[in-house]
């Protein structure tokens, strides 16, 4: 069993506020699950925090680009060089985040080490780009756009390295089926989609052993997972910005998560959007903590 490393990235900076004057509560997300014991019920050694600039948007408009783009650019680097480090040693890291922008740190820190891929087990698909809306600004809703080198150059070509993310190496799973118009984009593009609805035509652990298996090319060095909380169902897990219905059961969400954690070439996880402030009695990080380490018993 690989070595696992427990990281936290608290950046809140791809978000916007959920009310004026207030910042987004996800970076108390790390915090939370910490709270339920999940480095020791993991067996991880400890990581530390990766700290993030402060949330402040200034006197940024719609129209500007990305919010807190100069900020995020920074904590991608410091957040990438961590990553990388914990790969290069064959760890695995779990990365506590934060919202869905962090996404981009680990993408960084697999292009500096080669070609790898990302398995992105979401809600929604975060594609959202200049080509394809006036309403760019909030990252974390933007992340697989800006990695596969969709978006502004201060964002998509850090350190000369566009696009950290092939189109073709990256796979979704979990996106709602009622966001059909939203993946025609992708899929015209050829970027594999796995809906809520498909992944219980095929079932969880089969979709998720074949979509492992599609990684297994000479090609490819290895694949990142990243977990976005809202990918559950609002029934049991409220306590994020965009608790759509129609979501996976916790359950699902294992047998999902087991085959891709215990692949060989799964290098890395994140977990995001979990937002403790929208959780006063603390149940719904219970349950998230209790959906990771579970996926991690058989990994």
């Amino acid at each position: 069993m690989r070595t696992r490393v427990v990281l936290d990235a608290p950046s809140n900076l791809g978000l916007r506020p959920p009310a004026p004057g207030t910042v987004p509560g996800v970076y108390k997300l790390a915090g939370a699950l910490r709270e339920q014991r999940i480095v020791q019920r993991l067996g991880a050694l400890e990581g530390g925090v990766v700290v993030p600039p402060r949330y402040d948007r200034g006197d940024w408009r719609e129209g500007d680009g990305v919010f807190n783009a100069a900020a995020l650019a920074a904590y991608t680097v410091k957040l990438a060089d961590r990553v990388e480090h914990h790969v290069r040693a064959g760890e695995f890291p779990v990365v506590l985040g934060g919202d869905c922008s962090i996404q981009l740190g680990a993408s960084l820190a697999l292009r500096r080490l080669g070609r790898y891929g990302l398995v992105a087990v979401d809600a929604s698909a975060d594609f959202r780009h200049p080509g394809n809306s006036d309403r760019i600004g909030a990252a974390g809703g933007e992340e697989i756009a800006l990695g596969t080198g969709r978006g502004q150059d201060d964002l998509t070509d850090l350190e000369g390295l566009k696009p950290y993310l092939r189109d073709e190496d990256v796979r979704l799973v979990g996106n709602r089926d009622a966001f059909q118009d939203d993946l025609a984009e992708l899929r015209a593009l050829k970027i594999p989609v796995v809906t809520v609805g498909d992944l219980r035509a095929w079932g969880a652990d089969a979709l998720a052993r074949a979509t492992a298996q599609s990684f297994e090319t000479p090609e490819l060095d290895g694949f990142w997972l990243h977990l976005d909380a809202d990918v559950l169902d609002p029934s049991v897990m409220p306590a994020v910005d965009s608790p759509d219905p129609d979501g996976l059961r916790p359950d699902e969400l294992v047998s999902l998560l087991r085959p891709l954690l215990a692949s060989p070439h799964c290098v890395g996880l994140n977990v995001t959007i979990y937002d403790p402030d929208l959780d006063p009695d603390g149940t719904a990080g219970a349950l998230l903590t209790d959906v990771v380490v579970s996926a991690f018993a058989q990994s």
